[in-house]
C-alpha cells in the first residue's frame, strides 16, 4: 500500500514538474514568404532563443492570400508582422491592433523605374503607369501620391495604377515605367533579369520623406489586457531581438537558416544571402523599441494624403511600450 502510494505521489509529482515546465506557445504570422526579410525570427528559433525564454514559437509563412489583419483577428495567430500603414487603416476600420515593437528602424521601399522613360524626379510620374502592390501595401503609395497631388485613376493629370503582383514582369516587360520594389527584394530580380542598374532611377521612400514603418508586431488590444500574455510577448520581444542582433552579426548563417525554413525551396542562397544583408541594414540600432516620433510622421504621412487620406484621423492607442518596457 505504501509502495503504491509512493509511486502514485512520484507520478503526480512528475506531471507536475512537466507540466511547469511545459514551453508556452506562441504563434507568429509573417507578412510574406518564409525568406531573409523575417530572418531574425527564424534565427531565434533555430538558435534555441524562443526555447531559452520558455517559448514554443510557431512561425506561419504569409503569401499572396495571407492578410495578416485577417489572421489574426480569426484567432489564427497570437502577433503578427505588418506595416504601420496597413495596420492603422485596419485599425480606423474597426480591427484592434497595436504595435508592441518595432525590430525594423528604416523602410526599404521604393520606386523602380526604367530609365528611357524618361523620368529623373517624382514629378515626371504624371502619365505614367506605375505598378503598385495591393493587400495593405498600398497604402504608402496613395498616400505618396495624394502629396504630389496625382490622382490614381487613369486621368491625364495623373497616373495609372497597375496592379502589380509579387514579381518585376511589368517592368521587365514594359507593361509599366515603374515598378514597386524593396531594396532587398525586387530591385535585385530586376538586375538578375539583366537591367543593369545604370539603366534604372530608383526612388526610395525614405529619400522623399515619405517613408512609413515598415514590419513592426502587432497583437490585438485584448492581449496587452492579460498581464500573463503581456509577460509571454515581452519574452518572445527579447527573444527575437536577439535573433535580429545573431543575424547582424552572422548574415551568412543567418540566410542559411531561412533557407532551411524554406518548404517551397523557391528561395536560392545567393538572394537569401544578398537580402539578408540588406534586411540588416534595416534592422540595425533598433532595439524593438518603437521611436515614437518615427510613428508619428507615419500617421502624418498617411494623415496628409489630400481628398483620399489613408486614414482620417489620429489613431489613439495604436502602440505601446508596455511589451517592450517588460522585455527590458
Amino acid at each position: 500500500m505504501k509502495k503504491t502510494i509512493a509511486l502514485t505521489m512520484g507520478l503526480a509529482m512528475t506531471l507536475m514538474a512537466g507540466s511547469a515546465l511545459a514551453a508556452d506557445k506562441l504563434t507568429l504570422q509573417l507578412k510574406w514568404v518564409t525568406q531573409g526579410q523575417f530572418a531574425g525570427y527564424y534565427v531565434a528559433k533555430d538558435k534555441g532563443f524562443y526555447k531559452e525564454a520558455n517559448l514554443d514559437v510557431e512561425i506561419k509563412p504569409g503569401g499572396p492570400d495571407v492578410a495578416p489583419p485577417q489572421v489574426i483577428a480569426g484567432g489564427g495567430a497570437d502577433v503578427v508582422v505588418d506595416w504601420m500603414p496597413s495596420a492603422l487603416a485596419t485599425r480606423e476600420k474597426g480591427l484592434p491592433l497595436v504595435n508592441i515593437a518595432q525590430p525594423f528602424k528604416r523602410s526599404g521601399m521604393m520606386l523602380t523605374c526604367r530609365k528611357e522613360t524618361g523620368i529623373t524626379k517624382p514629378q515626371d510620374f504624371k502619365g505614367k503607369t506605375l505598378g503598385v502592390w495591393f493587400g495593405g501595401n498600398e497604402y504608402p503609395f496613395l498616400s505618396w501620391m495624394n502629396h504630389l497631388g496625382l490622382k490614381t485613376d487613369g486621368g491625364p493629370n495623373g497616373v495609372t495604377v497597375l496592379k502589380q503582383g509579387f514579381n518585376v514582369d511589368p517592368l521587365i516587360q514594359k507593361q509599366a515605367d515603374c515598378i514597386s520594389t524593396m531594396t532587398y527584394n525586387e530591385y535585385w530580380q530586376v538586375i538578375d533579369a539583366g537591367i543593369p542598374a545604370d539603366q534604372l532611377v530608383t526612388f526610395k521612400y525614405e529619400d522623399e520623406k515619405v517613408a512609413t514603418l515598415e514590419d513592426g508586431l502587432y497583437v490585438l488590444q485584448k492581449s496587452l489586457d492579460d498581464p500573463k500574455m503581456v509577460e509571454k510577448l515581452a519574452r518572445f520581444v527579447k527573444a527575437s531581438m536577439k535573433g535580429w542582433d545573431y543575424a547582424r552579426q552572422h548574415p551568412d548563417e543567418a540566410a542559411n537558416i531561412v533557407l532551411e525554413n524554406d518548404a517551397s525551396g523557391a528561395q536560392t542562397e545567393k538572394h537569401q544571402k544578398r537580402m539578408v544583408a540588406e534586411i540588416n541594414k534595416l534592422t540595425e540600432g533598433s532595439t524593438g523599441v518603437l521611436d515614437v516620433a518615427a510613428a508619428e510622421r507615419t500617421v502624418e504621412t498617411l494623415l496628409g494624403g489630400g481628398s483620399d487620406p489613408v486614414i482620417t484621423k489620429k489613431p489613439e492607442g495604436a502602440w505601446t511600450t508596455k511589451v517592450t518596457d517588460a522585455a527590458k
